[in-house]
Order: C-alpha cells, then sequence, then structure tokens
C-alpha cells in the first residue's frame, strides 16, 4: 500500500515537475522568439522603405532626364549661334548676352529670303561651282548638303520623297524606308518602274538602299519628319496605329450628318 501511495503521490509530482519545466522553458525561449519577430519585421520594414525610395527616384529620373538634356541641348544650340557675333557686340562694348542670338537668327532669314529669290539662287550656284573645284571641301559640301536636302520644305530631288514600309528582312518583318526617287529598269523589250527605297539601318544616314517595285512597297500615312523622328527616336515616337494610303482610299466615305444636310 505505502508503494502505491508512493506512486500515486509521485506521479503529480512529477507532471508539476514537467510542467514547471515546460513553463520555464517557454518563458525562457519567448524573449527570443519576439526578438526574431521585431528583427525580420524591421527587415521587411526597411526592405519596403528602400524598394519605395527606389521607384521614387527612378520616377525622378525619367522625368528629369529629358527636361535636362533638352535644357542642355538648347542652352548649347543659343550659346553656339550667339557665339558668331556676339564677338562684334563685345568689341563695340555691348556686352548683353542674347544680342549675338537675335542677329543671327534674323541673318539665317534674311539668307532665306534672298535665295528665294532669282539673284539669290545664282549667287548659291555660283559659289556651289567654286567649292566643287575644291579637292576636299567639295566632298564636305555635298554630304551636309544631302542632310540638309532631307528635310528641306522645298522638297528637291535630293530630299526624301515619301516614307514607305517594305517587306524587309524576312517574311513577316518590315522595315521603315523613304523614297528617294524611280528608275526605269529595262530588260529586252520590257520595262519596268522602280523606286529607290532609303533603309536607314543605324543612323539616319547610315543605311542600305533598295530597288522595289511600286506593288511591294506600301505607304503609311506618315510625313517625311514624322518617319524622320521614328528613325531618331529609335521607334519610340511611333504611332500606334498606321494606315497605309490603299487603305485611306477604300475607307467608306462618312455619311453627312443631319445638321449638316440641313445647311447645305
Amino acid at each position: 500500500m505505502a508503494s502505491t501511495r508512493d506512486l500515486e503521490l509521485l506521479i503529480p509530482v512529477s507532471s508539476i515537475s514537467e510542467n514547471g519545466c515546460s513553463k520555464s522553458s517557454s518563458t525562457s525561449s519567448s524573449p527570443g522568439v519576439i526578438s526574431n519577430q521585431h528583427h525580420s519585421g524591421h527587415e521587411a520594414f526597411s526592405k519596403v522603405i528602400r524598394s519605395w525610395a527606389s521607384k521614387k527616384f527612378m520616377t525622378g529620373c525619367v522625368i528629369l532626364l529629358p527636361i535636362a538634356i533638352t535644357f542642355y541641348v538648347t542652352w548649347g544650340f543659343i550659346t553656339f549661334v550667339d557665339g558668331f557675333f556676339s564677338p562684334i557686340y563685345n568689341h563695340l562694348g555691348i556686352n548683353i548676352f542674347g544680342f549675338g542670338f537675335i542677329t543671327s537668327i534674323t541673318f539665317i532669314f534674311l539668307v532665306g529670303i534672298f535665295m528665294s529669290s532669282w539673284l539669290g539662287a545664282s549667287v548659291l550656284t555660283l559659289g556651289e561651282w567654286f567649292i566643287k573645284k575644291m579637292p576636299l571641301v567639295s566632298y564636305i559640301y555635298a554630304a551636309s548638303k544631302q542632310i540638309s536636302a532631307a528635310i528641306s520644305p522645298d522638297q528637291s530631288s535630293n530630299a526624301f520623297k515619301e516614307v514607305a514600309i517594305i517587306r524587309h528582312p524576312r517574311v513577316g518583318e518590315y522595315a521603315l524606308g523613304f523614297i528617294t526617287s524611280s528608275v526605269i529598269l529595262q530588260r529586252n523589250r520590257d520595262e519596268e518602274e522602280l523606286f529607290c527605297v532609303y533603309i536607314p539601318t543605324n543612323h539616319l544616314y547610315l543605311g542600305d538602299i533598295f530597288l522595289i517595285s511600286p506593288n511591294d512597297i506600301l505607304r503609311p500615312n506618315l510625313s517625311v519628319r514624322e518617319g524622320i523622328e521614328i528613325v531618331i527616336s529609335g521607334g519610340m515616337s511611333i504611332p500606334q496605329i498606321l494606315t497605309t494610303v490603299d487603305a485611306q482610299a477604300k475607307l467608306p466615305t462618312r455619311k453627312p450628318s443631319f445638321a449638316t444636310s440641313q445647311v447645305k
């Protein structure tokens, strides 16, 4: 009997001791868990702050970068143009920034008016004749004239005539180019008109020339200036929807509204 009573007395004591141990162990381990949770929460909060700060910084760079480039290029252009006549004003004792730039713009405008006349065209022809006689200067002038003729409002014979889209280099792929001229290809008794299409590859004035049939050329609703902007911007300024001239001709004409028919 004593042994049985002793066992009954030992069981709760052992359980109490075990519970006490478990309580003590849990009590001893709780500060570590709390510290780990606090540390992980601090790391998550710091990651959120860093991600938010980096996104806002990149947003500021995206907004300010084109503004800074535009300001830098514009300021450099103004300073460059102002430098043509500013030494004359400095020699006269007039040190006001901007006078040289205004004088240069006025001079360019007057040159445009003068060269549009018969006398100006004659002077230009005579000057080009002298320049073409110079060995090195003639090549520089010819290349510069082709560049300026591409964006000339007069659309001279050396300028880009029209924007074109051709299937190149593989089936299913298209390339943007410019129609520069046309040529007649004679084969025995047959003649075929081909368009000379210039395809820029690396830069606006570095590319390939293709002689393509008119049936293989797609003419989009883009002006030459818009095509040049697309090439210079690397395709970022291309519109989301391109419509060819043939598609525009096939589009149904809009019926006049009731108010328009009443007015007529």
